[in-house]
């Protein structure tokens, strides 16, 4: 019964979202958008103790984020998926924009393979939602202690080897809805070198429809980009500053590229 009421709950609020215009508060938007993540996450916890700490337990919480996401007008494509090897590991490195992002997780989840996502510390206290990803598998780092953050992701790294894993990550570091990429973090191509695996850019589209300074949040539409791998097989730590130079360069160029085009598709789905 308590599962019903829940589900009924869902409803209603996916429900109130749909009735939203294109000019609903900012605020309203993001709010049901996160709360909405929350209540799915809920109701999918009791069935993720069957096997906790498994990446499959996040493909029904995706399936539900992405209906959620199209309750509110945003809908993405994922392209390159010709470029996923599933049998082998790698470190994915992702453009990280805003709080959406979680929407493009949802896209990738089903297709990029065996995927680990490492994310701050601080998501695991979200309530429903930090315990939901404990139980897919997400690894939380410590980004006040570095030492605790490089133990902990140089443990994960074997797993790349170990269990075929791809460790999704984002190098900027923190959110940035810039048309330029900023400088990336080293801690990603570090593990990419010490497992000896391929790093896997994957690009999103600028948000155009999503502006946390204008207060904007309009029905929109998003790329997701999985680009080829980059080789780091053979390559050591001397290689290290060339190697995040090439990989941020192919993402800015391919950033830039699949913005001018969302901007035009988000152009004409608004009018």
């Amino acid at each position: 019964m308590g599962c019903v009421c829940e589900i009924f709950g869902l409803a209603c609020i996916v429900a109130l979202i749909m009735s939203f215009s294109s000019r609903a508060p900012y605020q309203l938007k993001m709010a049901a958008f996160l709360i909405g993540s929350g209540v799915i996450v809920l109701i999918c916890i009791p069935f993720m103790f069957v096997r906790p700490r498994d990446y499959r337990n996040a493909l029904v919480p995706a399936w539900c984020c992405r209906q959620l996401c199209r309750a509110l007008g945003v809908t993405m494509e994922v392209r390159g998926l010709e470029n996923v090897r599933k049998e082998n590991g790698s470190v994915v490195l992702m453009n990280h924009q805003s709080a959406l992002d979680l929407c493009v997780l949802a896209y990738l989840w089903p297709v990029i393979g065996r995927a680990t996502v490492v994310s701050k510390k601080e998501i695991l206290y979200i309530p429903f939602f930090g315990f939901g990803a404990w139980l897919w598998g997400t690894l939380f780092i410590n980004r006040s202690r570095k030492s605790d953050s490089i133990v902990t992701l140089q443990k994960e790294s074997k797993a790349i080897n170990e269990r075929n894993c791809k460790l999704l990550l984002f190098p900027e570091g923190t959110r940035n809805s810039k048309e330029t990429l900023l400088p990336f973090k080293k801690g990603s191509f570090h593990i990419a070198l010490q497992s000896q695996c391929p790093i896997q850019p994957v690009v999103i589209s600028k948000y155009w429809f999503l502006n946390s300074e204008k207060k904007m949040f309009r029905p929109g539409h998003a790329i997701i980009h999985i680009m080829p791998e980059i080789f780091t097989k053979g390559s050591n730590t001397d290689d290290l500053d060339s190697l995040i130079e090439q990989s941020r360069s192919v993402m800015q160029a391919e950033y830039s590229k699949l913005s001018q085009e969302a901007k035009v598709l988000n152009f004409k789905k608004q009018f």
